[in-house]
């Protein structure tokens, strides 16, 4: 019988707080289903570098950008290196790094303002330089270099301790595999629908996951999808984990990551 293997879901802020913490699921994978044990609510940055030293062994799915794109590394000189390049991007004030992605898209043409990575395309997701709906870009700025430090293993962009295995998912890709494009989740009070919740339990029915009622009826009952995001990357990580190369391509796009799934 095939070990259980411990497996994270992320859904990241890059402003965690009480009212909207890091969420992360913990589930207990054999092959790529998991049983989905407790959901956690991460409210600083001290807690997140706290759950990525974790003793191993884990693989955790995280919906955050890993790296920038090759176009704008290349414009900008940056490093392409990942590690260089974290560490440099680490280097940068909030301020500094809004002011450097807002002067470089004023030199962009209409139309093609965002440069996006190679593996955005496939997965649908958004430029890793967009600051707002949704700010990824402050999500990279404050993730990527938390993760460097921590000396997890990144496939396709750094080597760590290989107990502990970073993946970058995005919950969206799964979930518009299931609902299509239809709304399952909002910040927004006011657009806060019951047909985004009855999308949440379509999603949640869909997807290898067992669950307690307990859980469920917290997944499901949570409007901003947070907490359904985190068990969509638990999932994606699961599926990444018994795939050659964690079904990443033979060579990862430097400095710019892959989407597991994509």
């Amino acid at each position: 019988m095939r070990a259980a293997l411990t497996v994270y879901g992320v859904d990241f802020t890059s402003a965690p707080c009480r009212a909207k913490p890091i969420v992360v699921a913990e589930g207990c994978a054999r092959g790529s289903r998991i049983e989905v044990v407790s959901i956690e609510c991460l409210r600083s940055f001290d807690a997140f570098e706290a759950f990525l030293l974790r003793p191993g062994p884990w693989i955790g799915g995280f919906d955050f950008p890993f790296g920038l794109p090759r176009e704008m590394l290349r414009d900008l000189g940056w490093p392409r290196d990942w590690r260089r390049l974290v560490a440099f991007c680490a280097g940068l004030a909030r301020r500094e790094w809004r002011g450097i992605l807002d002067g470089y898209r004023a030199t962009r043409p209409a139309g093609r303002k965002y440069a996006h990575r190679a593996t955005d395309l496939p997965a649908g997701s958004s430029s890793p330089m967009k600051l707002v709906n949704p700010p990824v870009a402050l999500m990279f700025h404050e993730g990527a270099p938390r993760l460097a430090e921590a000396g997890v293993h990144v496939p396709g962009l750094a080597a760590g301790d290989r107990t502990r295995v970073a993946l970058e998912a995005y919950p969206g890709l799964l979930a518009r595999s299931i609902v299509g494009r239809a709304p399952y989740k909002s910040d927004d009070r006011a657009r806060q629908t019951p047909e985004q919740r009855g999308k949440r339990r379509e999603i949640l029915a869909a997807v290898p996951v067992r669950v307690s009622n307990a859980l469920r009826r917290q997944i499901i009952a949570d409007p901003s999808g947070d907490t359904l995001d985190a068990v969509l990357c638990a999932v994606q990580a699961a599926a990444a984990a018994h795939r050659p190369n964690y079904g990443l391509p033979r060579r990862v796009p430097r400095g710019e990551g892959w989407i597991a799934g994509a």
